[in-house]
Order: C-alpha cells, then sequence, then structure tokens
C-alpha cells in the first residue's frame, strides 16, 4: 500500500492514467520513487487516512427543504468515524438495524500539513491541500429515531471517498451529481446540484470547523448534499461525481 500521484488526461473509465509512486504521505517535499503503474493495474483506495470526517448538514437549501427543515443559520456540523471512510469499489454495507439506508453526494475537501486552527477565512484557504468526492451515506430511519446522528451516518462503509484528490481546482461553483442503478448501463441520476448553491462556501466551512475543532492533517470536511437523496439496496451501484474531480463509485451489500 502506498500513495501515488495520477499522470495523464482521463478517458472514459478513468483510462489512459497512471500512478506514479512517491515515498511518503503526500503533503509536502514529495519524492518520486520511479515505480508506474497503469491504473488498471491498481487497486485504488480512500485517497488519505483522516483523524476525523466532518459532515455538514442542510448545506443546500433546496435539501433542507426536501427533507423539511428550515436553512440553519450557522454551519451544523457532525462526526463520522475514521472506520466508515472506505475506497472505490469497496462494498457499502447495510446492517440489518436499518430499513432505510439513503445516498448524499458531496464535494469533500481534505486538510493539509499545516492543519487548522481558528483560522480566518484567508487562513482556512492556505489549509486546503485538496478535494475529493464523498458520499454520506445515511441510514434515515435512525436519523429520524435517534436524538443525535453518530449512530446513523457512524456505520462501518458509511463513508466512501475518492477516487482521488484534486489539488488545483475552483470549487466556487462545480456540478455534484449521483447516480444509482442495478447495472452500469442502466443508472438514474437522483441528484444534480452545484457547489455554488452552498449555503456556506468552503472557506466559511474550514474556518468555522476550526473554530470548534482542531483540523489535523488528512482531516475532510464534506460540506453538504443537494436535493434528491434516495433509497440504496442491496444489488445497487451507486455513482457520485464532482465536475473537475472524477467518479466514485461503490456496490451496496447486505450485511447479514
Amino acid at each position: 500500500m502506498s500513495f501515488g500521484v495520477v499522470e495523464g488526461e482521463a478517458q472514459p473509465g478513468a483510462q489512459g492514467l497512471t500512478i506514479a509512486e512517491i515515498d511518503s504521505i503526500p503533503f509536502q517535499n514529495v519524492r518520486f520513487t520511479g515505480q508506474r503503474w497503469a491504473i488498471a493495474d491498481v487497486r485504488l483506495l480512500a485517497p488519505i487516512f483522516s483523524s476525523k470526517v466532518i459532515g455538514v448538514g442542510r448545506n443546500y437549501a433546496d435539501h433542507a427543504a426536501e427533507m423539511g427543515n428550515e436553512v440553519p443559520k450557522e454551519p451544523l456540523i457532525f462526526i463520522k468515524p475514521s472506520t466508515s471512510v472506505i475506497g472505490p469499489n469497496d462494498a457499502i454495507r447495510i446492517p440489518p438495524v436499518t430499513r432505510q439506508v439513503e445516498h448524499e453526494g458531496e464535494l469533500a475537501v481534505v486538510i493539509g500539513a499545516s492543519g487548522a486552527r481558528r483560522v480566518d477565512r484567508a487562513g482556512a484557504q492556505k489549509a486546503i491541500f485538496g478535494y475529493t468526492v464523498g458520499n454520506d451515506v445515511t441510514a434515515r430511519d435512525l436519523q429520524r429515531s435517534d436524538p443525535q446522528w453518530t449512530r446513523a451516518k457512524g456505520f462501518d462503509s458509511f463513508c466512501p471517498l475518492g477516487p482521488w484528490i484534486e489539488t488545483e481546482l475552483d470549487v466556487s461553483d462545480l456540478e455534484v451529481r449521483c447516480e444509482v442503478g442495478r447495472n452500469p448501463e442502466e443508472m438514474e441520476v437522483r441528484q444534480l446540484g452545484r457547489t455554488k448553491d452552498m449555503v456556506f462556501d468552503v472557506p466559511a466551512l474550514v474556518s468555522y470547523v476550526s473554530h470548534v475543532m482542531t483540523l489535523l492533517p488528512g482531516d475532510v470536511i464534506l460540506t453538504g448534499t443537494p436535493a434528491g437523496v434516495g433509497p440504496l439496496v442491496p444489488g445497487d451501484t451507486v455513482s457520485v461525481s464532482v465536475q473537475g474531480i472524477g467518479e466514485l463509485r461503490n456496490p451496496v451489500v447486505s450485511l447479514d
């Protein structure tokens, strides 16, 4: 298991890309080992190890409305444990305790080497290493029944991240898309939003969270989901894509 840098221009299915191996974590002083592989010959894992994943609720007005909630006056944050993180093509495992699991496709922010503690907007921007794609999988029935969201959002496999981290990207107005289907040829578009419609933008979120808790290198902030959340059942495949980053695809199975 190692980190690498994605090289080349992606064709459909990410063909045409290669991975250049680096000898340590990717935050600074990157040194290449000289090893390279075609992307078809490697297994992509979650692109970062996080001490914590911070989610943001109701950060798109249309999603707040579809859930029957008001738009919050300040960011509504929660924690997903690091054990909930999986990578591309790993299975989302639905536990028997829930009967209503839903997808939430999102832009994810990755914190860089400096971390962030009580930073302003400018400091927040400097603290960002890059961006990836996330899926804030949620047991909706448990979210409604429990007084807080830890169980509903914290099951193992409930935080797919990937396929990689994009370090040079203007995220002020990007398409966020989520599709679900039983096979790759018949995928239904469930969510289709744009990051410009966030209630609180990325620097505001990073700054806000950093005034609550210290953000460490590799920590991830999920920036909220647009309208269109819907059910996932065993046998489904869920695909989340963010313009300029790529596609995160995961099968759904039952945890027996």
